[in-house]
């Protein structure tokens, strides 16, 4: 045989394989989605894409239940803060144009802000997240008692955005609302129209995102999903919100095809300058640049890594993730209508390891979910006896983690069958009996049918096997009629930053006597003190425990919380 027909050979050989492998890639996305969607765990829509071509588009389960209007590659989401990215984008576009100044202050655009703070934070300083303006979205009283209030941009910045500093501005990462909020008052004060009008001028018009844009309760939108929460007892309507609130923070609404186009532009220059993408894309505090989280992402188990662009959004019966694995021009986009947000990550992990040849994760049904079910017609025995058949059958298919019985218990504690509740916890505690939570579980259960000795009993049990569960020391010391005294000057030493996890940073602060903590994106909770190192968190039923060196120099902190321990190093 010629030499150049065994080269045309080879080639047609490696291109026949190749395109087996994406086929199977494809069979595999498909499988692992319908798995994760027929366990309750995804309902939505899901876009796979590698160098430059869509490899994947499908949905699952129903835009509209009411209605029986599955979802497909081309319904409307609400994408919550993947908002924010679009957001930082036209900023860049303005300052590139002169029309703002990265290192220009909030009075310089909103004169009718308050000056002692708004003259010293900076626009920088809002894209990524280091203003020190608290959050809107971390008020306690904004969900109950705001959230379904149209406001004014004005009025709402007033209101809302334009509180006390909580740290001089650019010495800290703190995930925050309010400062995209005043981005895109920033914005319509540089342009002169409305951030809508500027969205689709700029960006969603040039690149084609004809079923992207400002969602409006009132809009009569085609292929708009609706927002549902997921409950015990099965599914409900989500919480009403209305879309004024989130604005340039959270309030657009895409598709997973649109968010592709937004996607591919940003390898090239159509919207934004290289100059400009070097802005977004450099990770400052937090790993956060401009409306983008930037880190690695591992494939697989064998240690290889690859660049990760990432944000995620969620927004009442939404959520979205939206993952780039730059160095293998591999995109991920999952939009949820159902509040499954926690699954997200798992389902992009997945993805990206099928996609790069590794082996990857399946989902497990949850097994409170599956006996909820059964316990809703049966007493706590029954269900504790159909738990050991499952196991004993079907290990691989359920998830029988020591989380899953946990919830289950607390589901049942919260409709007030603390009696069945108990054989629950019960089971968990003869299932893990080396582990402090079930007996915590189970002494909290206990303690709500007023069976004050067990509850006592088990609790004691759980700081026998976790000495840094703060929040059983405190029930122990309750029930035994112990007072703990410690003086509050010794909470100055634990005043800092702690980082949980990439990105995820809890924030401990003392306001007069008291110690509070506050996690990235979520509100401030009071510590409240067992010992001089350990404290309870009552209102998150977790506890929080600090480390020291051998100098007594504060090195760290344990955060116990749902039977998890995650330590976190202290970064500032």
């Amino acid at each position: 045989m010629k030499t150049g027909k065994l080269f045309a050979l080879l080639i047609i050989l490696l291109m026949t394989a190749s395109a087996a492998f994406a086929q199977d890639n494809v069979r595999k996305i498909d499988e692992l989605l319908k798995t994760y969607y027929d366990y309750g765990q995804f309902n939505g829509s899901v876009l796979v894409a590698e160098k430059g071509k869509i490899v994947y588009a499908r949905g699952f389960g129903m835009a509209n239940m009411e209605w029986s209007i599955p979802n497909q590659a081309d319904t409307k989401f609400r994408i919550g803060s993947i908002t924010k990215q679009f957001t930082a984008a036209l900023v860049l576009q303005l300052a590139q144009e002169g029309k703002i100044r990265l290192d220009g202050k909030i009075t310089d655009y909103l004169p009718d802000y308050r000056a002692d703070t708004g003259g010293k934070v900076s626009v920088h300083q809002l894209l990524n997240h280091t203003s020190g303006i608290p959050s809107y979205t971390s008020n306690p009283d904004f969900f109950p008692n705001v959230s379904r209030d149209p406001y004014t941009v004005a009025d709402f910045v007033k209101k809302h955005a334009s509180g006390d500093l909580e740290y001089e501005p650019g010495t800290k990462f703190k995930y925050n609302n309010s400062g995209y909020f005043l981005l895109g008052a920033i914005i319509e004060k540089a342009t002169g129209k409305t951030y809508n009008a500027v969205l689709k001028e700029r960006i969603f018009e040039p690149l084609g995102m004809k079923n992207s844009g400002y969602d409006k309760h009132s809009e009569i939108l085609q292929k708009r999903a609706v927002g549902y929460q997921k409950t015990a007892d099965g599914y409900a309507n989500a919480a009403y919100l209305d879309m004024s609130l989130p604005y340039a923070a959270g309030s657009l609404y895409s598709t997973v095809e649109d968010l592709y186009k937004w996607d591919q532009a940003l390898y090239t220059d159509k919207i934004l300058s290289a100059a400009n993408k070097q802005l977004m894309f450099t990770p400052g505090l937090a790993q956060y640049g401009y409306g983008f989280f930037i880190g690695e992402q591992p494939l697989g188990k064998a240690g290889e890594k690859t660049k990760l662009v990432q944000h995620s959004g969620g927004i009442n019966g939404f959520n979205s993730l939206l993952t780039r694995l730059i160095d293998k021009q591999q995109t991920i986009i999952i939009l949820d209508n159902v509040g499954l947000g926690r699954y997200q990550e798992n389902i992009t992990n997945g993805i990206a390891d099928i996609l790069n040849g590794q082996p990857f994760d399946t989902p497990k049904k949850s097994i409170a979910e599956t006996l909820y079910k059964l316990a809703g017609e049966k007493d706590g025995a029954a269900t504790v006896a159909e738990y050991r058949k499952l196991k004993a059958a079907n290990a691989a298919m359920y998830d029988f983690s020591e989380s899953e019985l946990n919830t289950l218990g607390y589901q049942l504690l919260g409709v007030k069958r603390a009696k069945d509740a108990i054989e629950i916890f019960k089971l968990n505690v003869e299932m893990f009996p080396k582990a402090a939570n079930p007996y915590d579980s189970l002494g909290e259960a206990y303690l709500a049918d007023n069976q004050k000795e067990l509850a006592l009993a088990n609790y004691k049990k759980a700081v026998e096997l976790n000495p840094e569960n703060g929040n059983a020391v405190q029930i122990v010391n309750r029930l035994e009629g112990k007072e703990v005294k410690i003086n509050s000057s010794v909470f100055d030493s634990y005043v800092g930053e702690y980082e949980l996890a990439p990105n995820f940073i809890l924030t401990i602060t003392k306001e007069g006597d008291k110690l509070f903590g506050q996690a990235t994106g979520q509100g401030k909770l009071q510590l409240e003190p067992v010992s001089e190192n350990q404290f309870a968190v009552p209102a998150a039923k977790a506890n929080v425990s600090f480390e020291k060196d051998a100098s007594g120099k504060i090195t760290g902190l344990n955060l116990v919380q749902g039977g998890r321990t995650t330590k976190g190093k202290k970064i500032k």
